[in-house]
């Protein structure tokens, strides 16, 4: 059951990742960008922004299971011999970052303003779009680079579950663009309204962190188990 917590908390971060401050104002920029950019008058079709959306979100989505991979090998070494200090490392982490995104302290490396574009165009949009996500995944957010930040901690937690924890992730912060690719127009509109609900999310989900990291850090993370609600919510 921890294992499955494990999961919804990592797909629920990227959710969060995507509905962040730091992240709603690039999304107009990236659906002018995968619908052609300059291009006066001509309308791309919805199937092709969804494409180029898709390669997007797989671009983000391999860097995030290779990094899953290497902390899988790196951590499963030294899991027996180190189980308790990596559950404290772990935790710590989590309300760290909890504590950054519910503006309780603030990190200027994380809140610097970051530039970000993809400077060698290739004839193939896809690919493009593929290098851009991959670009984005390695840290160009920091909103993200926090939210990430808090699910490595959880992996440090949990020798051996990296690589899901970083897919279940990737899987959370890359539906939302794959809908906004398919719904393009609509999307747009919608990311206006939702700018000023995003902040009380992103806030809401720093305090579930400090909660978890803080159970983590304890070693109690299993009285979750004894919470019937929650057995119910994973379906065990």
């Amino acid at each position: 059951m921890i294992t499955e917590l494990s999961f919804v908390v990592a797909f629920s971060a990227g959710v969060v990742s995507f509905l962040s401050p730091c992240v709603l104002p690039i999304v107009p920029g990236f659906l002018a960008y995968l619908a052609g950019g300059t291009a006066v008058g001509e309308q791309p079709s919805r199937f092709k922004i969804f494409l180029n959306s898709a390669f997007f979100v797989l671009g983000f989505s391999l860097v995030f299971a290779v990094l899953g991979v290497l902390l899988n090998t790196l951590l499963e070494r030294v899991a027996y011999d180190a189980q308790v200090w990596l559950a404290r490392i772990g935790g710590a982490i989590i309300i760290f970052f909890g504590l950054y995104l519910t503006g309780l302290i603030r990190v200027r490396f994380l809140e610097r303003a970051h530039k970000f574009s993809v400077k060698t165009k290739f004839s193939s949009r896809e690919l493009t779009s593929f290098i851009f996500g991959a670009a984005f995944a390695a840290g160009w957010t920091p909103c993200v680079g926090a939210a990430l930040g808090a699910i490595l901690g959880l992996a440090a937690s949990e020798p051996g579950t990296a690589f899901s924890l970083l897919m279940a992730y990737a899987l959370g912060l890359g539906m939302p663009f794959l809908v906004v690719g398919l719904f393009a127009g609509e999307a747009g509109v919608a990311m206006t309204r939702f700018a000023n609900v995003a902040g009380y999310i992103t806030r809401g989900f720093g305090v579930i962190l400090i909660g978890l990291g803080i159970l983590i850090f304890t070693q109690k993370l299993a009285l979750l188990a004894s919470f019937g609600l929650v057995e119910r919510l994973l379906g065990v």
